[in-house]
């Protein structure tokens, strides 16, 4: 842990790492990538120059999470799917938990209470397929064999490239727009070949996706605004 003024990061030493990294994961935590020879004074100096976009990332986070309401499962409420508002239409009977029919999701009344859960459910199937099937568009372009896509919940990650090669996704990816969910599988497919987010790293993925700053953007930007519950 190296605290610097009233910030805390947590110190990741890694190796393969070859340049100094300040990351914000989505809840706010802060973290400070670096190769093991680097001593703490350079980590320090290095905090000390980035302090200011730090505490812009930081607020820029904590505004976005407060506008963000709790959903209710009651008639009209909308849940995103794919960058689109569906709002929720409650019935007295159907034959499944939760469809989305006619531009609607439409879900038994009798179900509403247990809503967060059929809704997550239905997502996390949905998911799997959409990013199974942008993985494979993309693999063989990008020469890389990821072994498994996994859909769960990652708290305030979007994506891991795990061990084995085996891509994690977190269920709300598919709330996104497809262009950028399709960013979120190109990132984390261009880590089975580059573990760090080096120069190398970001050729691979602007090679792959040329656009994908202005993706990248939008994800900055407006990511922390998605919730489908």
């Amino acid at each position: 842990m190296l605290v610097v003024n009233d910030l805390r990061f947590e110190v990741r030493r890694s190796d393969r790492r070859r340049a100094l990294e300040i990351t914000v994961d989505r809840g706010g935590e802060l973290v400070l990538s670096a190769p093991p020879s680097v001593p703490d004074a350079r980590l320090r100096a290095f905090v000390q120059r980035k302090r200011m976009w730090v505490y812009k990332q930081l607020a820029r986070r904590d505004a976005l999470t407060r506008k963000v309401p709790r959903k209710a499962f009651v008639d009209g409420e909308g849940f995103a799917y794919l960058g689109r508002n569906y709002r929720l239409r409650l019935v007295d009977d159907s034959d499944a938990a939760l469809k989305l029919q006619g531009g609607r999701f439409v879900m038994p009344k009798a179900l509403a209470k247990e809503g967060r859960e059929h809704l997550v459910r239905w997502y996390c199937e949905r998911a799997r397929t959409w990013l199974k099937d942008c993985v494979a568009e993309h693999a063989a372009r990008m020469e890389v064999a990821p072994t498994d896509v996994r859909v769960q919940d990652l708290g305030y990650r979007w994506g891991s490239c795990g061990k084995g090669g085996v891509l994690y996704f977190h269920w709300k990816t598919i709330l996104l727009p497809a262009w950028i969910a399709e960013y979120v599988v190109v990132h984390e497919m261009a880590h089975l070949l580059e573990p760090h987010h080096t120069p190398e790293y970001w050729r691979r993925v602007e090679r792959a996706m040329p656009d994908f700053d202005r993706r990248k953007g939008w994800l900055q930007a407006h990511g922390h605004g998605v919730e489908g519950t």
